[in-house]
């Protein structure tokens, strides 16, 4: 392969260079010069009669390899042996540092995906910046170190659903009003997306009953006699782009996470919307079903033709663009409780029968492509109220249940490989990492968890039910959504614009990558001279008795 002149240099220098016991330099009578092309790196040989001296004399390297080999040989080692190698020789040190290994390593840990080996000058110091930061970030979210903000709006009234992607948070309230917050930027200021201009009719506005939104697309289904549906496009402003409706209340929403299909669920009828190739909204397909739906999801990762999977009481249906609806589940008086899904995957939870020992509640997963049933999950006698097969890692699966647990499966096992005790009240919302749990209750209790030690990290109360918990690397959103959307004592009518703070709902946002407060912001009695601050400190300056007096 070519090579710039300075690889060339440094290449020739490895060219029939032995190295003797002890020395740096090649054996007495050989010459260090270039013998020729390719180049080659000495390798150690141990011969038999050196093995027991090895400890006390550095063995001979009576092997040597092209350094294009020898690289292909080091692309197999990980982070700690080519530390090692390093540790060997000079040429070993120059080989284990190679800018193609270690920018190997950063793509497979996932480290700045989107460069090239061409922008960094040295890839193993990006490695361990890197490694350094998602150390930091675990350690925060072990002890709880950073900020958190409170997602309001007064004017809204009560919150009626909550979702977000990527850090973008869209809500939406009794008052009608679709708000949206930007929490990557802590001066954004939220903007209220508009209704379709002329839509406004004088009296109370309808609720908001669905809000979905993915990078590039924002959702919100209407509580009204005429079931709207507004789009935004989140580029081009506060005014919405489509705008359709439905003859009965829309039951469910779903947007994926990329791309610009939207199903909905309304009766007995599920239509996905989506644009044309010349831009233009027009119906992508049409289903109809038995049943009323109850979950709705777009299988995410599907070029050309949208599919969707609906479950609808008792019986789960496989919906593709351009095909007739199929039925992947169906067992009679066995309602669906939860529905999640992934790119080749649905997983979703199951009634049992209460009155048969074996009919017990049940976790199913199929396989979208063979329509087949993989494995069966659980058999507890408490109903599965939430599943996320999307979001955990590969062969994993995480579930709440009404028993007051959070489980989690290895799919390739029947058996969960730990149960936590989480919720008084049942487990509402739940997702998982390599390494943490995420849990929201109907109580109102947000958990946090060690996934490997079983343990609870920290936790935080608000009132009302948690609906949505969504994290990343560095952020946490979750959203306590109140059942009652018309509380008592509170009228439609009321002059008042605004509800009690008690029957809103709130959205948390946790930011985790911050660090702690400078020391110049915290007055110097409350100064803590140590340079680490350990232990549940919530964010609190003050350390006594060590501060600096």
């Amino acid at each position: 392969p070519h090579q710039t002149p300075g690889e060339t240099a440094r290449s020739c220098t490895f060219c029939g260079r032995k190295k003797g016991p002890g020395t740096g330099g090649p054996p007495r009578g050989e010459s260090s010069t270039a013998s020729g092309w390719p180049p080659r790196l000495p390798f150690p040989l141990l011969s038999p009669n050196r093995l027991g001296n090895e400890i006390n004399e550095v063995p001979f390297f009576d092997i040597q390899l092209p350094y294009e080999l020898a690289l292909k040989i080091f692309q197999h080692l990980g982070r700690t042996e080519l530390g090692r190698c390093a540790q060997v020789s000079r040429t070993w040190k120059v080989l284990a540092e190679d800018q193609v290994l270690w920018y190997r390593l950063c793509q497979q840990e996932g480290y700045l995906p989107d460069t090239n080996i061409s922008d960094c000058p040295c890839w193993k110091l990006v490695f361990q910046d890197c490694r350094g930061k998602e150390q930091t970030l675990r350690i925060n979210w072990k002890n709880r170190i950073g900020a958190v903000s409170q997602l309001q709006y007064e004017l809204g009234k009560v919150l009626c659903d909550v979702h977000s992607c990527d850090g973008v948070v869209i809500a939406g309230y009794t008052s009608g009003d679709v708000k949206l917050w930007d929490t990557r930027t802590w001066n954004y200021t939220a903007p209220v997306l508009e209704p379709m201009h002329g839509a406004a009719e004088p009296g109370p506005q309808p609720h908001v009953s669905f809000v979905r939104i993915n990078s590039s697309l924002a959702v919100a289904a209407y509580e009204d006699g005429k079931c709207l549906l507004n789009l935004w496009l989140l580029l081009t402003g506060r005014d919405p782009i489509h705008r359709y409706q439905h003859n009965q209340r829309i039951q469910a929403l779903a947007l994926g996470l990329e791309g610009t299909t939207v199903a909905t669920a309304s009766g007995f009828e599920v239509k996905m919307e989506g644009p044309n190739d010349k831009g233009y909204w027009e119906t992508a397909a049409q289903f109809e079903i038995q049943k009323l739906v109850n979950f709705l999801c777009l299988v995410p990762d599907v070029f050309g033709c949208p599919v969707a999977v609906a479950a609808a009481e008792d019986v789960v249906y496989l919906l593709k663009a351009g095909d007739q609806g199929r039925v992947l589940h169906s067992v009679y008086g066995q309602p669906v409780t939860c529905l999640d899904i992934s790119a080749s995957e649905a997983a979703f939870g199951v009634k049992g029968f209460g009155w048969l020992v074996n009919e017990t509640n049940k976790i199913l997963l199929y396989n979208l492509e063979t329509k087949q049933c993989l494995t069966e999950l659980g058999s507890l006698l408490g109903d599965f109220t939430c599943v996320n097969i999307q979001d955990s890692p590969p062969a994993m699966l995480v579930a709440g249940n009404r028993d007051r647990r959070v489980r989690v499966y290895d799919l390739r096992k029947s058996k969960s490989l730990c149960s936590l005790y989480a919720h008084q009240l049942g487990v509402s919302a739940v997702q998982m990492d390599d390494w943490k749990i995420v849990s929201g209750g109907e109580e109102g209790l947000i958990c946090v968890w060690d996934q490997r030690m079983g343990t609870k990290l920290w936790e935080m109360h608000a009132r009302h039910p948690v609906r949505h918990i969504r994290f990343n690397t560095h952020s946490l959103i979750t959203a306590n959504i109140p059942d009652e959307k018309s509380p008592r004592g509170a009228s439609i009518m009321d002059d008042d614009l605004t509800a009690h703070r008690r029957h809103r709902g709130i959205i948390y946002a946790y930011e985790f990558s911050v660090d702690q407060l400078a020391p110049e912001s915290i007055i110097p009695i409350c100064r803590s001279s140590y340079n680490e601050v350990t232990g549940y400190n919530y964010n609190i300056g003050l350390a006594v008795p060590y501060d600096n007096v």
